[in-house]
């Protein structure tokens, strides 16, 4: 009862039972970017100045580099959730796991360079001498 059609048991293209929860992944990712972007907007706009020894003190402070952390996951995942449902959806065959596997690589590999970047800042000690 409620299986779907014959044809479709009997070929095994029944649910596969992931469809609710990538749903409820991408709407309460995209509500965190929501937040956490009007949050950085905020931040940003209320920085005294906008030249790096200012984003490098702000960024050094963990009432920012934690939620910025945040922030790169959540947007990073995100953009996963959205791009493995096109993919899924338009790309067939052996094809598919390919553009998959290069998805994962590039969204796990430029999140962590951006939490990398985002780390070496806060946690740099600051002599005080100028930059060259």
């Amino acid at each position: 009862m409620g299986n779907g059609t014959e044809l479709g048991r009997v070929r095994g293209l029944g649910s596969a039972k992931e469809g609710a929860h990538h749903w409820w992944a991408q709407r309460v990712t995209a509500a965190a970017n929501l937040f956490l972007m009007v949050w950085f907007f905020v931040a940003i706009a209320r920085m005294p100045a906008y030249d790096y020894d200012t984003a490098r003190n702000w960024l050094q402070s963990p009432w920012a580099a934690i939620p910025m952390g945040l922030l790169i996951v959540s947007v990073f995942y995100h953009f996963r959730l959205g791009l493995q449902v096109l993919i899924e959806d338009y790309v067939h065959g052996a094809a598919r796991v390919a553009w998959l596997l290069a998805l994962n690589f590039f969204t796990f590999g430029t999140a962590a360079i951006a939490l990398f970047a985002i780390l070496k800042v806060a946690f740099t000690v600051t002599t005080g001498a100028p930059h060259a």
